[in-house]
């Protein structure tokens, strides 16, 4: 009886966590790594109740213990690679899970005796966790919450491996009919409830803390564009820059500016010129990536910093978003009608600031804009033009381009 009692506590928490998460999920309108979590946490709750309730003697309970557990940690892995931006590898994990899955048959066809059966899943759950944690350091991401996500999954893999091994160094052979009456399995139970309990605790404070940030993000937004606005987009970019100075990362600048805007303003009026703008922020929020930044710094100008991006690779961006634009159908306009926009690229110099990137790649924008307009130009082709490269001089010479 004490036994039915202790071993229900594992379960319980995984379904309350389970309740948990889903509610955040569903409440909080927050991403679906979120109700990865609550599947994982319900997934884990079957497998350990299939161990728990039905009979350890028969040569199928461990196949589908290990079948329910090895699906709550993908479920697991999966959603905290999606929480990163990074990949969950599915594939290598699939593949652990078949190595361990033939094993454990093998294991379970040839003794009696479950220790070996524990030693190999528990290893392959472990080898899983590896796979999360290389991808979640290969990330970009690497705030205190995500250092604690990976400390924490690191003493949840360590566990998986050393646990076994420790315990049936005192306990060395346990026959699977007396499983729940064994050393081990009451280890089993004590440490699973503390690590499910810590790692929910981190995993929810993860979720809280991605819940206020998107409400700090929000209200850095450009209302018409959704990119951020001026002051939030430099404020990212001087950490960005910090940063690529620590890690030695490229990084680019690249501008743009909607051709002709004050016409379109002039002819179509002002909701069509929104219009416009709105459109071409919904172009670069869909062609950027996640590490990437993205502002409206100005009526009809924007800026993206590329990280980890050289000049060529930028401008291969610039090119993506030009064509895009060139062919959209702005509400408003006659239907034949399209826009197009002029762009300037920069990659950063060791050690530059902001100031002098912008001003570069701010040089090679009006150089586009004297090359005809619709077109990208390279810093180093703007001063093969002669172009000149005062702030305030640009200023007013943009002012009679747009005129």
């Amino acid at each position: 009886m004490r036994e039915q009692i202790m071993g229900m506590i594992t379960p319980t928490m995984s379904i309350v966590f389970f309740a948990v998460f889903l509610i955040m999920w569903w409440r909080g309108k927050m991403g679906n790594y979120v109700l990865g979590f609550a599947s994982a946490y319900l997934l884990f709750a079957i497998g350990f109740g299939t161990t728990h309730l039905f009979d350890t003697g028969s040569p199928y309970v461990f196949h589908i213990t290990q079948f329910f557990y090895s699906l709550s940690t993908a479920t697991a892995i999966w959603a905290l690679t999606k929480r990163a931006g990074q990949p969950p590898y599915l594939g290598v994990l699939l593949v652990i899970y078949g190595l361990s899955a033939a094993t454990l048959a093998v294991a379970v066809l040839t003794s009696p005796d479950i220790s070996s059966r524990l030693i190999i899943v528990n290893v392959g759950y472990g080898a899983m966790y590896l796979v999360c944690l290389m991808s979640l350091l290969g990330g970009p991401r690497h705030e205190a919450i995500d250092k604690l996500i990976i400390a924490a999954h690191s003493v949840l893999a360590a566990q998986f491996m050393i646990r076994p091994v420790l315990t049936l160094l005192i306990e060395q052979s346990i026959p699977a009919s007396v499983y729940r009456q064994s050393v081990y399995y009451s280890v089993l139970n004590l440490s699973l409830a503390l690590i499910a309990l810590m790692s929910a605790m981190v995993l929810v404070g993860a979720c809280l803390y991605d819940q206020i940030k998107a409400v700090r993000e929000q209200a850095d937004l450009d209302g018409l564009t959704k990119l951020r606005t001026l002051r939030a987009f430099e404020q990212g970019v001087v950490t960005l820059l910090e940063r690529a100075n620590q890690e030695c990362a490229p990084v680019s600048l690249v501008v743009a500016d909607i051709d002709h805007f004050k016409a379109v303003n002039d002819v179509w009026g002002h909701q069509a010129g929104d219009k416009a703008i709105a459109q071409f922020g919904e172009i670069v929020r869909g062609t950027i990536r996640e590490t990437d930044i993205a502002g409206r710094i100005g009526g009809e100008e924007f800026c993206i910093l590329a990280w980890n991006c050289d000049e060529q690779a930028a401008v291969s961006l610039a090119e993506r978003i030009r064509r895009k634009f060139a062919q959209a159908q702005i509400e408003g306009l006659p239907g034949d009608q399209r826009l197009t926009a002029s762009f300037g690229v920069a990659g950063r110099g060791e050690g530059e600031g902001y100031g002098k990137l912008f001003a570069r790649t701010d040089g090679a924008l009006y150089a586009a804009k004297e090359n005809g307009r619709n077109c990208i130009v390279r810093d180093g082709e703007g001063k093969k033009r002669g172009v000149v490269t005062s702030i305030a001089e640009l200023a007013d010479k943009r002012h009679e381009a747009n005129a």
